[in-house]
């Protein structure tokens, strides 16, 4: 079956002091259902770059640090020009489970779904068999709910940071609008909503390790904050009470 796909698949994995993991991650990517990985340095300078060159990752410095959303952006429009048909948006912290690519890209393979999310809240091994701090648990529940109530949709998990987009999907929504910081992936929710593009999630296991990048409470409870504002600014755009540049067309 993998032999007569003809979509590209290609993963790419914004990085920030990754030294420790990016091997592990990388390796165990199923390979046969990837045909080229990128991996974009945030100049966190330590030796991730070095490493991900001897993997044979196609690798890009950033000259400054860009933040996350930034380092998104640097990957997505690389993917876009080398031909990507669709785009894996996978963490080289180890933290998220490399083997579950085929499942996450099969959605779009098949053409039943624009963007698919790994959930973990929807895996008997997700948050909870993967150590997922409790702060960060009861946060993501909140902030799930207040995107479902808000926007119509039915996530469990809105703050996964596992993602497969189409490449219609990074054609069209202008991703280059959104904050260079932490709440890059949640905007991109919006966007999507707001084009009324067909979102699926499939159920994926986590692990939070020391090595594994993780922001902290103070920082957790500025990005919920950013949030909480971000799907207002949308809703009060829907009702035609402000015109946002980031959420219209």
């Amino acid at each position: 079956m993998e032999k007569q796909r003809k979509q590209k698949v290609t993963v790419v994995m914004p990085a920030y002091k990754a030294e420790k993991t990016v091997e592990a991650t990388y390796r165990e990517m199923p390979k046969g259902h990837v045909d080229e990985t990128i991996l974009v340095d945030d100049y966190g300078k330590d030796k991730t770059a070095e490493i991900a060159r001897k993997l044979g990752i196609i690798t890009i410095v950033h000259e400054h640090n860009k933040g996350y959303g930034g380092n998104q952006k640097t990957c997505y429009k690389e993917a876009l020009r080398r031909g990507a048909d669709i785009v894996v948006m996978l963490h080289p912290d180890h933290q998220y489970d490399s083997t579950k690519l085929p499942e996450l890209i099969k959605p779009l393979l098949e053409d039943k779904a624009d963007v698919v999310y790994g959930s973990r809240m929807l895996s008997k091994k997700g948050a909870d068999e993967g150590k997922m701090p409790a702060y960060k648990q009861l946060g993501n529940r909140m902030l799930t709910f207040y995107y479902n109530l808000l926007l119509g949709t039915h996530f469990t998990d809105a703050a996964t940071g596992y993602i497969a987009y189409s490449r219609k999907v990074l054609e069209t929504v202008p991703f280059e609008r959104n904050s260079d910081g932490y709440t890059f992936d949640e905007e991109m929710i919006i966007q999507c909503v707001a084009r009324k593009l067909r979102l699926m999630e499939v159920p994926i296991p986590t692990r939070y390790e020391q090595e594994s990048h993780s922001i902290n409470f103070r920082k957790a409870v500025a990005y919920g904050a950013r949030l909480f504002f971000k799907v207002l600014e949308y809703r009060l755009h829907r009702l035609g009470l402000i015109r946002s540049r980031q959420f219209g067309k």
